[in-house]
């Protein structure tokens, strides 16, 4: 038996920042992942797609994709090879709660402290026919070698739009299905909207409103406002968001958790078991790579004794169509529900300089603020380099600023983030 200060099971996004960190600050880590390092995000999610994004055509972005991802995972492989960090390549299983074992060589760790960082997997409909050929997951459309002629999407969250913008952009026949009356229901309604019809007016069908009841080979039924609709397709994307991957050795530890919602873990991202943290994906609160990031290094914090005053509660997010959409914090009709008192402050790009030179004049911005340009609250972005756009805003609302704090703030000129300071 081998004793450890931290076990990490999974080396995603969460899994090795965390180990690397922990590492930095004197601890010795034991990490466990049983397929490539990187997780996810850089193997099979974020990184891949945004190969797609800046890829001109289809065989460009087949010929570059495994290139880039293989370059960031050897990246990661160097950071955890330092001397304070042990990499395990096996599948990591609960003898008890302080206990794991490596599933092939049966070699035995214990840890003073473990976090789970076991990520998610694509979620399926539990509908018939979903196992049919023409049925893939985002790792299956990534994996296509040759650009389907029509590609219909079941599901407009964010996958699902971004596969979109995607794949129309390389010339397929695109086929959006969705149950919602809206895409992106995470993002301000008038953002969603703005986005989708834009990409209808790009050639994208969308059908909202509708469930999809099977699949019959290459076909997709629906219903839609009562009538029974289909859909012919060569191949069939389900994007219908992801789950959490939990173990039944998990019950072996004795924390809470369930097959749906993930792992229980409180404000610190502590399991009911005293030393066994989980983040990332896996605890199903915040289902990104940067969140995964922050929370492992918060855990890791709280093991130290090292007070970090990291905002949880306004977590950026973004999609990565084209244009891209990005926000942070809640949306209008959310602060509505809410009874916030509120201001609404919107601008829009076909006025800023920079946009007009870079011929990229479709987007718009939404600030909600306090009454009388008090705190800032929220930032919903639909336009070129929305993101980074939402960035600058996520960095002003941690801090508490105003947003005539951030009219103030004096804006290089011509650039894209004098959106901000545009609005009225």
């Amino acid at each position: 038996m081998s004793n450890t200060d931290l076990i990490i099971i999974g080396a995603g996004p969460g899994g090795y920042k965390a180990a690397v960190y922990a590492a930095k600050h004197g601890l010795k880590v034991t990490v466990f992942e049983d397929v490539h390092v990187g997780g996810t995000c850089l193997n099979v999610g974020c990184i891949p797609t945004k190969t797609y994004v800046h890829s001109k055509t289809f065989e460009e972005a087949v010929e570059r994709q495994p290139q880039v991802v293989e370059a960031l995972r050897s990246g990661v492989e160097t950071l955890l090879s330092q001397p304070n960090i042990t990499l395990i390549r096996e599948r990591a299983k609960f003898i008890d709660a302080g206990t794991i074992e490596a599933s092939s060589s049966g070699e035995v760790w214990r840890g003073a402290n473990i976090i789970v960082a076991t990520g998610s997997s694509a979620k399926m409909l539990p509908i018939a026919g979903a196992d049919s050929p023409q049925v893939v997951d985002s790792t299956g459309l990534l994996q296509l070698k040759e650009l389907p002629r029509r590609l219909c999407i079941i599901g407009a969250g964010v996958i699902g739009m971004e596969f979109a913008s995607i794949f129309q952009k390389f010339g397929a026949e695109v086929t959006v299905v969705e149950y919602l009356k809206e895409c992106l229901p995470m993002v301000d309604g008038d953002i969603a909207k703005r986005l989708r019809k834009l990409l209808e007016k790009r050639g994208i069908t969308f059908y909202m409103g509708a469930g999809v009841k099977s699949i019959d080979g290459s076909t997709v039924l629906f219903e839609q406002k009562g009538k029974e609709v289909s859909v012919e397709a060569d191949v069939i994307l389900m994007a219908t968001g992801r789950k959490p991957n939990v173990s039944p050795d998990f019950a072996n530890a004795g924390f809470d958790y369930d097959e749906r919602k993930g792992i229980a873990v409180d404000g610190n991202f502590e399991t009911t078991v005293k030393g066994i943290y989980a983040i990332g994906d896996v605890n199903g609160r915040q289902m990104l790579a940067h969140a995964a990031e922050m929370q492992g290094i918060h855990v890791v914090n709280c093991i130290l004794g090292i007070e970090d005053k990291i905002r949880f509660d306004f977590m950026p997010a973004a999609i990565f169509t084209e244009p891209e959409t990005a926000c942070v914090g809640p949306t209008e009709d959310q602060l509505k529900e809410q009874g916030v008192p509120f201001e609404c402050h919107k601008s829009f790009y076909r006025a800023n300089g920079k946009a007009l030179a870079m011929n990229e004049t479709e987007g718009m911005v939404k600030l909600c603020c306090e009454p009388e340009e008090g705190k800032l609250l929220s930032a919903h972005v639909f336009g070129a380099h929305a993101a980074d756009i939402v960035q600058e805003v996520t960095a002003y609302i941690t801090l508490g600023a105003t947003l005539r704090q951030l009219r103030e703030t004096v804006h290089i000129h011509p650039t894209l983030s004098e959106v901000l300071i545009e609005v009225n």
